[in-house]
């Protein structure tokens, strides 16, 4: 059995936290682990790393491999999108890569989950996926549905039919409803939340694509792995809901009979957060006097709240965020008001991500800008050189290895090394633990545009 998690989602919903820079996957929201390292973990029970792969968007690499690294499961499998595609053609390409390069027969199960969904009573979790995993292996197209615990209108639903040895035919699958349709469905009975969960065998995805979606596998076909990334940019953009399950004839649904939520808006984060005695869930350095029934997430700042009911406030270090219970969908409003402005909020966070670590915005005024860099051990910032900046260095921990024109220096704590403009130098951490410096720019250019690499 192979389980693919799909990492590439860059949703915005959960904004000001998740952005397309820094989506929802990557953050801890109960605890300190994000909700990819969850995933894995969850997963680690029933397979090895080895039997992991993980189908992620080309610029979340090495976001990727660090949450990897801290689940211990470093031998998992990254397959990179060139291009955001949609689940279908990320399925299409994982189970190429199974085919090709894991060398799997048709029969190999393919457990298909999302990468940043709240899953909890892991023993019954493990049961529904090794029932799943029987259902597929007679040839079946399985989704897995969750009972509803409210009418939600923020979930697409399945209709169940027939029940045979523990699932369901598939009667019918739904789009998101408004609150009628949806109070109908629940009172009937036999409607689903569609989790967007999968399992199938490579043969029957084959199949199932060659039969309903012939555009995405005529770019399969007689290809391997590699000559199939290379056109993945040609397939269309589709989800697996529409390219084969509401088409196939082969669909099952498997009930998931443990939690499930797919912390879709603000409003599904203050249901799973623990609440204090006035019903409001707190984190961060946050004060609450004659408030209830509200969500209060501080970052940097102490937030008091008073005598306010049924508020969401979500502050983040460049945003704060703020509207009444049951508006939160239209969070995503905001990001689009920003992205027609060309405000960088709408994509980056204040923390950027490379493959060396990371780098922290602090403050900027005329002519200066300072931001925190942590560089991970081993790594090195490859030779540069600015022509309209110059660049002060001032170790907080660790020790930097500084090459400037010809010389090498090494920085330890509480020293700095100073690179004039036009001045070629390379930046490393030799040490076994984080490098932690504060970086000060000067000059009257200071765009990240402004870095000649050698």
């Amino acid at each position: 059995m192979k389980v693919i998690i799909l990492a590439g989602g860059g949703g915005s919903r959960l904004f000001p936290l998740s952005r397309k820079a820094y989506p929802k996957q990557f953050l801890a929201l109960e605890d300190d682990k994000s909700l990819l390292v969850h995933t894995v973990e969850r997963f680690l029970s029933l397979v090895p790393a080895e039997d992991i792969v993980l189908v992620t968007n080309e610029s979340y690499l090495y976001h990727v491999q660090s949450e990897l690294e801290l689940c211990h499961a470093e031998k998992a499998h990254i397959v990179l999108e060139p291009v955001a595609r949609n689940t279908a053609p990320a399925i299409a390409l994982a189970a190429k890569y199974c085919e090709s390069e894991l060398e799997c027969g048709r029969d190999e199960v393919m457990i298909i989950a999302a990468a940043d969904h709240v899953i909890k009573q892991q023993g019954a979790f493990c049961a529904c996926i090794s029932k799943a995993a029987e259902v597929a292996a007679e040839d079946a197209f399985v989704t897995f549905g969750i009972k509803p615990r409210s009418p939600e209108t923020g979930y697409g639903y399945i209709e169940a039919g027939t029940e045979e040895n523990g699932n369901f035919k598939v009667r019918s699958f739904k789009e998101k409803p408004n609150l009628g349709l949806a109070e109908e469905y629940v009172a009937a009975g036999n409607y689903y939340w569609n989790s967007g969960m999968f399992a199938f065998t490579l043969g029957c995805i084959m199949d199932e694509l060659a039969t309903y979606q012939p555009e995405i596998t005529g770019l399969m076909e007689g290809r391997n792995y590699g000559e199939v990334r290379d056109s993945f940019g040609k397939m269309p953009s589709i989800s697996i809901d529409y390219a084969v399950a509401e088409l196939s004839r082969k669909v099952r649904m498997v009930p998931l009979s443990c939690y499930w939520n797919d912390i879709g808006s603000w409003d599904a984060m203050y249901d799973i957060l623990p609440k204090d005695e006035d019903g409001n869930a707190v984190k961060g350095d946050c004060i609450t006097i004659g408030c209830k029934d509200s969500l209060l997430i501080g970052h940097d700042r102490l937030i008091a709240g008073i005598g306010i009911d049924d508020l969401l406030l979500i502050e983040s270090d460049d945003v704060i965020v703020a509207t009444k219970k049951g508006n939160s969908q239209k969070v995503k409003d905001v990001v689009e008001t920003l992205k027609k402005n060309n405000r960088k909020e709408a994509t980056e966070h204040t923390t950027l991500y490379y493959y060396w670590g990371t780098s922290s915005a602090l403050g900027k005024g005329k002519n200066y800008v300072m931001r925190k860099l942590r560089i991970m051990p081993g790594k090195t910032l490859p030779m540069r050189m600015h022509y309209h900046r110059t660049e002060h260095f001032i170790v907080l921990s660790g020790t930097a290895e500084v090459k400037r024109d010809e010389k090498t220096m090494m920085i330890h704590e509480n020293e700095s090394a100073f690179i004039p403009q036009t001045t070629r130098y390379e930046l490393s951490n030799p040490g076994r633990i984080p490098l932690e410096i504060i970086e000060i720019r000067n000059g009257t250019y200071l765009g990240e545009d402004d870095i000649v690499e050698f």
